[in-house]
């Protein structure tokens, strides 16, 4: 029978401070495009739409690799497709201070970074946590959701006040950097698959040694004769169109446009960290002990209404109230959707299936990023579109309302 590690710290939380540091940097290139979006225009003259085109990409690649990942992270093992794609995005990263071509921004930034990311997201989270994890596994997942949330409040006025004094090819090199010789090594170092590989048991199990089920043969054929499926990924990818592709690419044009300079944009964001970082881990905790439908639903009810009133805001006082609102709940969608692709199709095979729903997230991520521009481009602002992004923010909180959530455990016991 395998060691509990009761009297000692599980390696659980070792597994959950890697993971934690690996997405917490890998959050900060996945900030760096819109900090660096008016430097690119200006040096090489290069339209809102290519770059956003460049972005969305990216945003869409990041999607579309997470159900393969997930698939090969439940095949191989998460350790090892880190590595892969964590390497891929410091690739990526450091080739894009050679570009000079707007066909290379594509390459690096869309091809590279874009699928390289998809294995520094919470596809890797999902897939760890919810082997290593048997109890206070929501709130696990939700300081999982908190590492991007912390990752912009700490990098993104540090890498504006790099942009901005050293110039866009020193922030995206301080990126780089830091997720090659400070991730890559730790990943490498200290990552491990599932609790078998260690001789223990899954952090609450109390020593009782569960055989890890292998994946099936195929979960999607399974899954997507579920309407909780289809119920669950609608959800998430308006959770992306009203996110990552919106507020990642165009937030800080938006208010630089409006008057505010760029380091009033780069606290908003570092505000809606901070906010989210509670929010997510709040929202982990809740899910545990409240199930995960109704919060879900209570979440994209606000966001939608933050999105609305957002193009009226024009001064700082409400610039940072709104980021505060709209921080505590831009996350916190993660643990409830994650928890619930475990709890209806397998925590074995959660990697893939998550993967999946992930993917509808980037697709409806790239399409806010391309539109947004697009409509930029068309109309000279961005308030049609964060007015229809907050609309469909509604009708996800109609969606997730049919979400039957399975009932394997009283509200108070942790799952």
């Amino acid at each position: 029978m395998p060691k509990s590690h009761t009297d000692s710290v599980h390696y659980a939380w070792v597994i959950l401070a890697v993971t934690f540091l690996c997405l917490f940097m890998a959050s900060a290139l996945r900030s760096v495009p819109g900090i660096i979006m008016l430097s690119l225009e200006q040096e090489f003259g290069w339209n809102r739409e290519t770059i956003s085109g460049a972005i969305s990409l990216n945003l869409l690649l990041f999607g579309l690799a997470g159900p393969f990942l997930g698939r090969l992270m439940d095949v191989y093992g998460a350790k090892r497709i880190s590595v892969i794609t964590l390497i891929l995005s410091v690739v990526g990263a450091g080739g894009s201070v050679f570009m000079q071509e707007s066909w290379q921004l594509y390459l690096l930034w869309g091809l590279l970074i874009g699928a390289g990311s998809g294995g520094t997201s919470m596809i890797m989270g999902s897939a760890l946590i919810n082997r290593w994890f048997h109890k206070h596994r929501g709130l696990a997942l939700g300081i999982l959701g908190a590492a991007f949330s912390s990752g912009q409040l700490v990098f993104t006025p540090v890498l504006m006040q790099i942009n901005v004094h050293e110039g866009w090819r020193a922030a995206t090199l301080f990126i780089a950097v830091g997720l090659g010789l400070v991730a890559l090594p730790l990943v490498l170092k200290f990552l491990s698959d599932d609790p078998e590989s260690k001789g223990v048991s899954a952090y609450g199990d109390h020593g009782v040694h569960r055989t890890m089920l292998k994946p099936d043969q195929n979960p999607m054929r399974s899954a997507m004769r579920s309407p909780q499926f289809w119920l669950l990924t609608s959800s998430f990818g308006i959770c992306g169109l009203t996110t990552s592709g919106l507020f990642q690419t165009h937030l800080i044009p938006h208010g630089i446009e409006h008057g505010f300079t760029e380091m009033t944009m780069a606290m908003s964001l570092g505000v809606m960290g901070a906010a989210d970082v509670f929010g997510t881990i709040l929202s982990g905790w809740l899910c545990d002990r409240y199930g995960k439908r109704w919060p879900l639903a209570f979440y994209y009810l606000v966001r939608g209404a933050t999105l609305i009133v957002l193009p009226s805001i024009d001064s700082t006082g409400q610039l940072m109230l709104f980021s505060i609102i709209y921080g505590m709940n831009w996350l916190s969608t993660i643990p409830a959707t994650s928890a619930l692709t475990a709890d209806l199709f397998g925590k074995h095979n959660v990697g893939v299936v998550f993967g999946w729903i992930c993917f509808a997230h980037q697709i409806g991520a790239a399409i806010a990023a391309y539109s947004a521009g697009y409509v930029h481009s068309l109309m000279g602002d961005y308030h049609l579109a964060f007015v229809a992004s907050g609309l469909f923010a509604f009708v996800a909180t109609g969606i997730v309302v049919f979400i039957k959530e399975p009932q394997t455990v009283s509200a108070s016991h942790i799952s």
